[in-house]
């Protein structure tokens, strides 16, 4: 598949780290369009592998592969909405590494739950078995149903839809309902099912169910792990949200607004000693994978750090930045260890969004003075260091020349960010 050319003036626009519903919307269709890239070849390679794969299996991967098309023939939005959720992603870089035969197969399962999610969603009758590795059926971005026989039966005509536990103990069936045909958002009630709770003035989710939302080694270094359901309270992760959320409104209004349309979920981390610990998946743009932050400043920022991550990730995805499989490692003042000319790009990108932020902070009259003292102090530490990020960048003879473009359009942004703001009064 050829993306379309970038619109012009696009390279610079993203660089400069400010949003911009043009370049927002830029971003979401070449996310669409990698995400029908990867399951093309997701079909490739299970017509290729096919004398490899369980016969039931692969029955059942068609049969779903058919339903998700019958969805997208009357429903595309819901579809896009389905594929396009982060973990779709990492299902997808998943299973087209995964090694044929068993690895294969249990990753195959998953489009199952993509096509039923789309159906119930779209409000299709349905009345089929599903499956239920590992005693779960999980629904990307809606939840998940417990069933310890590993099979469960979902009828579902009229915006409601039952789902029963082929075990001969279950309890009573769930009851899912679709409260709005538009959004095509399911809410469920019953013994067995775990509902994703949404982030309050945004579509995002709660996501500390879905089985693809942290790689099964962990992320980053040291790896960290996700959070299971009973380690996650709720409550306080709706408060951080709100109290984060509202203080980047106050502080700058036009990166709450693209928060809330690029953010897709927040998935609980573990705890990791004493610090809040965020980090961003390149294969599932639109999560950000964070431990709980210790207040409203730590989720402010750790929300503007990891969506500069996703962003970044969606354009390298359009149009490559730098070139792959080079061995130089690189120091940089935010990170003990050295980094790949990847790592350099992807740390200075988020960080100069941090400092466009904390300037923005410093200076405001509207938030907290500990908030604009705090941001004074981060845009000092910080700024240099990213301006010696982006002088190791633009040394490099390992950027594409879409890559140096956007670097010297980083340094202009960071140039005109000046010295060390002057705290309001």
């Amino acid at each position: 598949m050829n993306f379309a050319p970038l619109p012009a003036g696009a390279i610079a626009e993203l660089a400069r780290t400010r949003p911009a519903q043009a370049d927002g919307a830029l971003l979401r269709s070449a996310l669409h369009a990698r995400r029908l890239l990867l399951l093309k070849a997701l079909l490739v390679r299970v017509q290729r592998d096919r004398e490899a794969i369980d016969a039931a299996v692969f029955r059942r991967f068609a049969q779903s592969w058919h339903l998700l098309e019958r969805v997208e023939g009357s429903h595309p939005a819901v579809v896009r909405e389905v594929l396009d959720y982060p973990m779709t992603g990492a299902w997808l870089a998943a299973t087209l590494v995964a090694p044929a035969g068993s690895a294969l197969d249990g990753h195959l399962g998953r489009l199952e739950s993509l096509a039923v999610t789309a159906a119930l969603r779209a409000d299709r009758p349905l009345d089929l078995a599903v499956e239920a590795p590992d005693g779960f059926l999980s629904l990307p971005g809606v939840g998940r149903q417990a069933a310890r026989s590993g099979r469960v039966r979902i009828k579902a005509a009229s915006r409601v839809a039952r789902i029963h536990s082929e075990d001969s103990t279950a309890t009573a069936p769930t009851v899912l309902l679709l409260t709005d045909r538009r959004s095509g958002t399911l809410v469920g009630r019953g013994q067995d099912w775990q509902g994703l709770a949404t982030l309050p003035d945004s579509g995002a989710r709660l996501d500390d169910v879905d089985p693809y939302r942290v790689p099964p080694g962990g992320v980053g270094v040291p790896p960290r792990t996700a959070a299971a359901r009973g380690e996650t309270d709720p409550d306080v992760w709706l408060a951080r949200w709100r109290a984060g959320h509202a203080l980047l409104a106050r502080t700058d209004p036009g990166r709450a607004a693209e928060v809330r349309r690029a953010l897709r979920a927040v998935v609980p981390l573990a705890p990791h000693g004493h610090r809040s610990l965020g980090a961003t998946l390149r294969s599932a743009p639109g999560a950000v994978l964070t431990s709980v932050p210790a207040g409203a400043q730590d989720m402010a920022e750790t929300l503007v750090h990891e969506l500069h991550h996703s962003k970044l990730a969606t354009l390298h995805e359009l149009v490559p930045l730098y070139r792959q499989g080079r061995a130089a490692v690189h120091r940089v003042g935010w990170r003990p260890d050295a980094r790949p000319i990847s790592g350099v790009l992807q740390g200075a990108y988020a960080h100069l969004a941090l400092t466009d932020l904390w300037r923005r902070a410093a200076t405001a009259h509207a938030v907290p003075r500990p908030w604009r003292s705090s941001a004074g102090q981060q845009f000092d530490h910080i700024h240099d260091q990213v301006g010696e990020a982006l002088a190791i960048l633009l040394e490099s003879d390992e950027l594409t020349s879409e890559g140096r473009e956007f670097a010297q359009q980083m340094r202009r942004h960071h140039a005109s960010l000046g010295a060390a703001p002057r705290a309001a009064g």
